[in-house]
Order: structure tokens, then C-alpha cells, then sequence
């Protein structure tokens, strides 16, 4: 009754990502340096990288290869910050997952 949403719209129930952030996840590597290059061409002048659990070697993998083989010379790391969350599964046991954020810019 006080309900003002249309039958189909649906709740987010995650914040939404910020225009430089490049999640990376099980996509092949060349999709998320494809999207680091495209957001880079675009004038962001800096860009976070995130990944967690196993997938952090493939945030490694495309920081290096947008560094070395796209843009070598033009690019700096600014950070990297590396930490763990807690995770909860679906049967309630809780497990850490290790994260990390790189942080790339263009050079001045």
C-alpha cells in the first residue's frame, strides 16, 4: 500500500562503483586492461585496480601489462594497498579473503 515502486524495479543491495575503479574478477586478463586503457584514453587521471582472493594475480598481471606493453613510460604505480575481509558463506562460516587496490596514474 505505501509501496512506490514499480512491480519490476528491483533494490540495489551493493553501493555502486566509482567511475575509476576497474573491479577485476574471472574475465579474461585482457578485459580489465582493455577497460584500465579505455578509462585512461578517457582522461581519469588516476585509476584503482581492485581484486580479491585469486583473482589478485590478475590484477597484478594488469597493472604490469598496461605499464610495460600499452603505455610504457607514461604510467607510475601511486599505491598499493593490500588487506583481508571477512567473509561470510552461504552456511554461515565465516573465512578471510585477502584484497588489494593498486592505484596507477599518468606521469606529469
Amino acid at each position: 500500500m505505501f509501496n512506490d515502486r514499480k512491480s519490476g524495479d528491483k533494490m540495489s543491495t551493493t553501493t555502486p562503483t566509482p567511475s575509476n575503479v576497474v573491479l577485476v574478477g574471472k574475465k579474461p586478463v585482457m578485459n580489465y586492461v582493455l577497460a584500465a586503457l579505455t578509462l585512461l584514453n578517457q582522461g581519469v587521471p588516476e585509476i584503482v585496480i581492485k581484486a580479491r582472493g585469486r583473482a589478485i594475480s590478475k590484477a597484478v598481471d594488469t597493472v604490469e601489462i598496461v605499464r610495460n606493453r600499452f603505455l610504457p613510460d607514461k604510467i607510475e604505480i601511486k599505491s598499493i594497498g593490500i588487506g583481508s575481509q571477512v567473509v561470510t558463506s552461504q552456511d554461515g562460516r565465516q573465512s578471510r579473503v585477502s584484497t588489494i587496490e593498486v592505484t596507477i596514474r599518468k606521469k606529469a
